[in-house]
């Protein structure tokens, strides 16, 4: 969830394709050559002709995300849970979401730090970032399902604008479409890509204990992870994710049809 926020201060998520697509031209060395076919081509045309279809396509899905975001207009996880959390009306799931009681804020009891909360609903989740990132874990407990929140930073608020559909998943696979048409192999070269994540190296609690290493096969691998990795932070649910990636990937596929086109100079 956290590798793929690309929140405030980043690249962004169409960005962060861009930073994917430099990493797999560089694998790929002086073995660069167009839709996997004919002769190889110098790293300036590749990365031209490869920047212009893969910001077409991700352009494409924000016009197109951004447009169904203003027809729909649907509440994100944090505007649901809040107000239904409030008004008494989640539905009760044993060790997700809970009412209060008497039983559960008794001195070292599970919701001890929600008493004079009783009667009120509780939900189980990541208690959100503690004072000190570096040292401290939010970790996970019961709190008030009126004051859920998301795994995300203080200052990473929830975006200013409609849910549906997700702008990571449009973007991602939009991208991965483009990438795998533009590389001939929907396999990143080499057959995997990794980032590696250091110990210590989380910014929003402490941790990891060890060093985690991401791995991703295939463009798509990548881009379905980016978009559930927002149902993992609590950003969407799981129609704002799978619409968009179904929109991203006809975004890609129409982008790289026209600069194939554009490519060949049968298109001004």
């Amino acid at each position: 969830a956290e590798y793929w926020a690309d929140g405030p201060s980043s690249e962004t998520p169409p960005g962060h394709w861009n930073v994917i697509a430099n990493a797999a031209s560089d694998a790929l060395g002086s073995d660069l050559r167009i839709a996997g076919a004919g002769e190889s081509v110098g790293r300036l045309e590749w990365d031209v002709k490869l920047y212009l279809a893969l910001n077409g396509a991700v352009h494409d899905a924000a016009i197109e995300a951004w447009g169904l975001k203003g027809a729909y207009d649907s509440p994100r996880p944090i505007s649901l849970i809040r107000y239904l959390g409030a008004r008494g009306q989640l539905p009760l799931v044993p060790g997700l979401i809970e009412r209060i009681t008497a039983e559960a804020t008794r001195p070292g009891g599970p919701m001890e730090a929600l008493r004079g909360h009783e009667g009120e609903l509780a939900l189980r989740g990541w208690r959100g970032s503690p004072k000190d990132r570096l040292t401290q874990v939010g970790g996970v407990g019961w709190r008030l399902a009126a004051d859920w929140i998301p795994y995300q930073l203080p200052p990473f608020v929830t975006p200013a604008f409609p849910a549906y559909v997700s702008g990571h998943s449009t973007f991602s696979r939009a991208a991965a479409e483009v990438l795998a048409a533009y590389t001939g192999s929907a396999f990143f070269p080499g057959g995997l890509y990794h980032s590696k994540i250091p110990a210590g190296g989380l910014k929003f609690e402490a941790g990891p204990s060890a060093e985690i290493d991401l791995q991703w096969a295939t463009y798509f691998d990548a881009a379905d992870q980016a978009g559930r990795s927002r149902l993992w932070g609590g950003i969407h649910i799981a129609a704002d994710d799978l619409t968009g990636r179904r929109l991203g990937a006809e975004c890609g596929r129409r982008a790289w049809a026209l600069a194939s086109e554009l490519y060949a100079g049968r298109r001004d």
